[in-house]
């Protein structure tokens, strides 16, 4: 929880420049509920952020409630081979896509229990979107109100399984394979933001979003085509630059600019 708090004194002056709110899901005396963050703080709200509410009760301390996933979602998307220095596909495709099950997401500061035959698991730092609202066949430019936020992601891949198997399903989606950040933040120009991975603290993936291949927009609007929408729907958005296999013990964070941290240690003992 040290580095949340740590996290937010330093976006104190930034949040002070702009109007970014940051919302997480989180339990406290054995209730769980949606707050506003503030500073080193949480304010309970009424009901999610994803439909009107107001703040209720008072702000507790960060350091005193144990942040959750962002949000329970029904279906997580991914994109594949968005950023050309990963792997590129064609800007005049549609996006290449595939699923990852909301069982696979973990919560920043816990640590990942990898299956024992998982020999080849890379690191893959992503934006992810958070759908806002229920959506069906909408447009691009129509997408932007869709998305209700953003957060930080860590797409973990079994690099064996994904090249052997049938589906994608075992390297992208086993349990854990989902680390993802508590906060979402709203307001921030997720179009160009800078994504920085961090292995034991030396930087391995840093680039920003302006350089994906296929845009939040495009990819909301093609998703709704043929799936609704719904809120708390979660889209990890592809990974840049180079990744690599992981061991036990490895700590993975991964940053970007305005929206915050997800950081697990790897363990590959049980």
């Amino acid at each position: 929880m040290k580095y949340i708090i740590l996290m937010f004194g330093l976006f104190v002056s930034m949040m002070a420049m702009a109007d970014v709110q940051y919302f997480a899901r989180y339990q406290y005396q054995d209730q769980i509920a949606y707050g506003r963050i503030s500073e080193d703080n949480i304010q309970a709200i009424t009901g999610t952020p994803f439909t009107p509410h107001t703040l209720i009760g008072s702000p507790i301390a960060l350091k005193k409630v144990m942040l959750l996933t962002p949000t329970e979602p029904q279906k997580v998307f991914a994109v594949g081979m968005n950023f050309a220095s990963h792997l590129a596909s064609s800007a005049n495709s549609p996006p290449p896509l595939f699923l990852k099950l909301p069982s696979a997401l973990i919560a920043s500061g816990n640590d990942i229990h990898l299956p024992p035959d998982a020999k080849n698991v890379h690191f893959e730092g992503e934006l992810v979107l958070v759908i806002g609202k229920k959506s069906k066949h909408i447009s691009e430019q129509q997408a932007d109100a869709a998305i209700f936020g953003v957060t930080v992601g860590n797409d973990l891949t079994e690099r064996t399984w994904q090249s052997s198997d049938l589906q994608w399903m075992r390297a992208k989606a086993s349990d854990g394979f989902g680390p993802i950040a508590s906060l979402i933040a709203v307001g921030v120009d997720y179009n160009a933001l800078q994504l920085t991975t961090r292995l034991n603290g030396k930087i391995v993936q840093q680039e920003s979003t302006a350089n994906m291949i296929h845009s939040p927009a495009k990819v909301v609007s093609y998703l709704s085509r043929y799936f609704t929408l719904m809120p708390g729907d979660l889209i990890f958005m592809g990974t840049p630059g180079r990744t690599q296999a992981l061991k036990d013990g490895d700590v993975v964070s991964v940053n970007i600019d305005q929206v915050g941290m997800v950081e697990n240690t790897i363990r590959t003992s049980h």
